[in-house]
């Protein structure tokens, strides 16, 4: 926002202008200077059309009166003229009219009739510019002739056009006088007055009606942006609202815009529940291991510090719960992180096909009296858009699980093939206790467990199932589980597939993120 320097030293804000003023207003002067722009042009091209028109008028005229009065041979009289332009024959001169009659009966004439207006005025002038006939009066003087000439001419209350033209005898070839057309442009005046005055009128019709379109959409389009500004402002006051913009009916950039920020209003959100919810479960799942941590000092302050066999027995108690503590702790850290995956790994790729069979390899080494049979159907390598680490992460969740709850059978079956549709499918068996219908459902919700006892005896925390779905999830992915109580359970994993040519991109620009990044400097500085 500008700012504006005091006299005081102060700094003072300039006043605010709504953005929807500055729209209206920029959009009303746009379309009235498109409007004035194209309004000049018509009126421009009109009144060429309509002074040509009047030219026409004025050059036909001039050539009308000379064709009647080139016959004559010798030098023009008002005798020869008034005849020839009233059209009647030579021998009936003598009984010519009075001058005053003549101008009446001069355009008598079809031809002079059509082509002589109220405005126009005809006048001829002997060889040496004597006046010997004028149909109207006027105010132009005969200047000097050089051939047929129309030009617009004003002079004191006359603006209009002037015409002249030299007459030669058709017999003689001499030139034997002048006629002089002059055209004083009173309804092109008038008609181009009018047309003056109605673009003034619409122009002005046009400024208001443009400010007023122009205020109409800027309320329109700037609604969801004022949304937005609320939606800010009730965010502010209140973070963990769940206000949001109601979705737009439009399929424009403000549409996109506001889908955008819900979206990060729902990110924001899941943040907040996750700081809330790590908070909760720490405060709840570490209540115990420190209260007995506590047991066991105070033991040790009270008489085991003289007591070895106490002493022992508490060290080992307190190292095993800081050992589960540590775990907890990290597990619950892996699940906070785990939904900001996009963000953290945006070109990861895997290849599902070799990070699986990696993992079975690991779990037949660890676990040497199970059997792990691994039911490849994939025909080529398969890339996956995800972390290497959290693919691994995930199917050692599953296969831990699948150990720690099998039972007599000890067997695991681990299966790769492609899924319905672009994707691909992976399956972690076993035949232990399974799980019951009513633990189902809620088997990857934080810290549940079947049997709580028997989980925590075999060093459970009840987050693995919640890391592994919160991954999946986040890297677009689904999970789900069949299971039978007595029989085992099953765990599926779908992702979606990406093509060779699409992971060799994304690994390139991995590589020249990586290159671009700085390096740290590791060396450690001392003070002292």
């Amino acid at each position: 926002m500008a700012i504006k320097q005091t006299s005081t030293g102060q700094k003072k804000k300039s006043p605010r202008i709504s953005l929807k003023v500055k729209w209206a207003v920029t959009v009303g002067v746009g379309i009235f200077v498109t409007f004035v722009t194209f309004s000049m042009i018509l009126y421009g091209a009109m009144r060429q059309i309509l002074l040509n028109q009047e030219r026409r008028t004025v050059t036909d005229t001039l050539s009308t009166v000379v064709q009647r009065l080139s016959p004559v041979s010798g030098d023009l009289t008002i005798a020869q003229v008034v005849p020839r332009l009233e059209g009647t024959a030579a021998s009936d001169q003598a009984s010519l009219p009075a001058p005053s009659e003549s101008r009446e009966r001069i355009f008598s004439d079809s031809v002079i009739q059509k082509l002589a207006q109220a405005d126009v005025s005809v006048s001829v002038f002997s060889r040496d510019r004597t006046n010997i006939f004028q149909s109207r009066d006027t105010p132009i003087t005969l200047g000097k002739v050089h051939g047929t000439e129309v030009q617009e001419s004003h002079i004191g209350d006359f603006n209009g056009l002037v015409g002249t033209a030299p007459i030669y005898s058709a017999t003689t070839s001499d030139l034997i006088g002048y006629v002089q057309v002059t055209n004083k442009l009173t309804a092109f005046h008038a008609t181009m007055h009018e047309i003056t005055l109605l673009i003034v009128g619409l122009s002005l019709a046009a400024v208001l009606i443009s400010i007023l379109i122009g205020y109409i959409l800027a309320t329109r389009f700037l609604k969801p942006i004022k949304l937005i500004t609320n939606a800010i402002d009730v965010v502010n006051e209140e973070p963990e609202s769940t206000v949001r913009i109601p979705a737009l009916k439009r399929n424009d950039e403000l549409g996109d815009l506001v889908l955008e920020f819900n979206g990060m209003l729902d990110r924001i959100q899941r943040y907040i529940d996750q700081q809330s919810e790590f908070v909760q479960d720490v405060s709840h799942e570490l209540r115990t291991p420190v209260a007995i941590l506590e047991g066991h000092l105070q033991l040790l302050n009270r008489w085991g510090k003289d007591d070895p066999e106490v002493l022992d027995e508490s060290l080992k108690a307190s190292l095993q719960e800081i050992t589960r503590m540590k775990s907890l702790i990290q597990e619950m850290l892996d699940l906070t992180r785990a939904d900001q995956v996009d963000v953290q790994f945006p070109n990861a790729v895997v290849d599902v096909h070799k990070t699986v069979q990696q993992v079975v390899a690991d779990f037949r080494m660890i676990h040497p009296d199970f059997t792990f049979t691994l039911d490849d159907d994939l025909e080529k390598t398969t890339f996956v858009r995800m972390y290497r680490n959290h693919l691994e992460q995930v199917m050692i969740i599953l296969m831990d699980n699948a150990v720690k709850y099998s039972t007599n059978r000890k067997e695991i079956h681990v299966s790769m093939a492609q899924s319905s549709g672009n994707g691909v499918a992976l399956a972690v068996q076993d035949f232990g206790e399974g799980i019951a219908e009513k633990d189902r459902r809620r088997v990857f919700n934080r810290f549940y467990r079947v049997d709580k006892a028997r989980s925590r005896e075999k060093g459970g925390n009840g987050l693995g199932l919640s890391i592994a779905q919160q991954l999946i999830e986040s890297y677009h992915g689904q999970i789900e589980v069949d299971s039978a109580l007595g029989h085992g359970s099953i765990f599926r994993i779908d992702l979606p597939t990406i093509t060779e040519a699409k992971a060799k991109a994304l690994k390139a620009q991995e590589e020249a993120k990586q290159a671009a990044a700085p390096k740290s400097d590791t060396t450690i500085k001392s003070n002292l």
